[in-house]
């Protein structure tokens, strides 16, 4: 099915910026026909060659060659042109205009100087067909579901031509259903001839999907697999990480004390149903559910960002107040939201900024001022004891990978007093290294005594992590599950919808 000579090449190519080589004589190629897996950690240099693809910038050495001529993009529309596309995990579309008028942006179909609204519906609709996709083309963007949405952007690509499709983390925000189409949609890709470039954490879908794989480490090629016939995942784990994780849960038993966490008949928007649970000092409760099960919605009620219309909540025995995330914090219950970048960093502030922004009130001097001395020693602690990958204090936040990002909201939290920890999807979008490492740093939290909520929709990942799991459902708790019962089949069953039960 493949030509013996790769139809996209990198050839020994670097990428430096001022005190970081992002990029150093990377060289692989992907066939025709072939989906190929791009794996490595967060910063290995995956976002940062697949910026070189796009022509969103130049290599600072080493040549991209596309049918064996070698290319030069200055521009994103230069590898447009070319037949070059890449689709990021956050979709580069306007909500506020069509399907159609987003599909054709930048080459819209014209008569006589005006836009051919019937020529751009039928050119749209062929385009979404070719997909699988029945879409109304003159439905306003901002309408569709997520996935529908990654549908348009992959028919933006194919009505510039794109034979080569690169796919970072496409699958982050989709349901299961969403997924099986998307692989179907590439799979399709594949058979007419497409080169698909495959960006993902997951490891089943790689497995799943791709033909071949490139792992990236430190912004260097490791290995490139020709097949993943007779690959483990182990054997992919240490290439990307230099390392053996032979768990990477690591979890063991530790004792539980007085509640930390004492929630009562809470509800609120979202949460349709009084909500009761109770969690120790020292213990790690799992919080799952499907999307839409109302757990992210539950945190926000007892972080106090939502108000609450009925229930209470106490921390180490003493009732709380939230009448604002101020409340929480100052009772020692702080929150890692589920959208670091919207909700969660400051991304035009630096990585010691962000690391302490929570505490620093605390710490200010002469009735306000800021403490340098202690907010340079307290970035600079939490850094290394976090292990945050960083060329400097005095970076901006945004240009760490989601990893490092994470690491630096948990460090702000741990700036502060901990008595109560809810992590909304602490590891989403974060290589399987920087994973075991936040692991780790919830294992020891709550070995120090800390309660910690974990919502995760990762079920192996709340099975590996907690001590009890709770399961939302509907907008409900539906079962409480110790962790030596706690089987995938027995959660599953009480988060799926009792209409879905009742069928089955």
């Amino acid at each position: 099915m493949s030509p013996a000579t790769p139809h996209l090449q990198f050839e020994a190519v670097t990428k430096t910026y001022p005190g970081v080589n992002a990029l150093q004589n990377v060289s692989f190629g992907v066939s025709r026909g072939s989906v190929h897996a791009l794996m490595g950690e967060n910063g290995a240099g995956k976002s940062t060659l697949l910026k070189t693809l796009s022509g969103f910038h130049p290599p600072t050495s080493g040549q991209l060659r596309l049918g064996g001529q070698t290319k030069v993009f200055h521009s994103t529309a230069d590898a447009l042109a070319a037949g070059v596309a890449v689709i990021y995990q956050e979709l580069h579309l306007i909500p506020e205009m069509t399907v159609a008028e987003n599909i054709y942006l930048g080459h819209l179909p014209a008569r006589r100087g005006l836009v051919n609204r019937t020529q751009l519906h039928a050119q749209a609709a062929t385009q979404l067909r070719r997909l699988g996709e029945d879409i109304d083309p003159d439905t306003k963007l901002a309408h569709l579901p997520i996935g529908q949405r990654q549908m348009v952007e992959i028919a933006k690509a194919l009505s510039r031509g794109a034979t080569v499709i690169a796919f970072d983390e496409p699958t982050s925000s989709l349901s299961a259903r969403e997924i099986k189409k998307l692989f179907a949609v590439i799979r399709d890709l594949r058979d007419q001839g497409c080169v698909i470039l495959y960006v993902s954490h997951r490891m089943e879908e790689i497995f799943q999907l791709c033909d071949a794989c490139t792992v990236l480490r430190d912004g260097q090629h490791v290995r490139t697999y020709a097949t993943l016939t007779d690959v483990t995942t182990t054997q992919l784990v240490q290439d990307m990480v230099g390392r053996d994780i032979a768990d990477v849960f690591g979890y063991t038993a530790r004792p539980h004390g007085a509640p930390a966490l004492e929630v009562s008949s809470v509800q609120g928007p979202g949460v349709s149903a009084p909500a009761t649970l109770t969690v120790a000092q020292g213990e790690i409760l799992g919080l799952f559910g499907l999307i839409g099960a109302g757990r992210t919605e539950l945190l926000k009620l007892l972080f106090g960002a939502v108000p609450l219309t009925e229930g209470t909540v106490k921390v180490h025995g003493q009732p709380v107040s939230l009448r604002s995330p101020r409340d929480a914090i100052g009772a020692g219950l702080v929150y890692c939201t589920e959208d670091r970048k919207k909700e969660g960093i400051v991304p035009i502030l630096s990585v010691q900024e962000n690391c302490n922004l929570s505490a620093r009130s605390a710490h200010t001097r002469f009735g306000g001022l800021i403490n340098d001395t202690w907010e340079l020693a307290n970035a600079r602690h939490q850094v290394d004891s976090l292990n945050v990958k960083t060329p400097s204090l005095h970076q901006l936040i945004k240009q760490l990978s989601g990893g490092n990002q994470q690491k630096i909201i948990l460090g702000r939290w741990l700036s502060t007093k901990i008595r109560v920890l809810l992590l909304d999807e602490p590891t989403r979008g974060i290589d399987i290294g920087a994973k075991s490492e936040i692991y780790q740093i919830i294992f020891r939290l709550a070995r120090e005594g800390a309660g910690i909520v974990v919502v995760s929709s990762d079920l192996p990942e709340v099975l590996g992590l907690a001590d009890r799991v709770a399961v939302m459902r509907e907008g409900a708790i539906s079962a409480i599950f110790n962790r030596a019962v706690a089987t995938p089949e027995q959660v599953l069953a009480a988060a799926l919808p009792l209409e879905k039960i009742s069928a089955a």
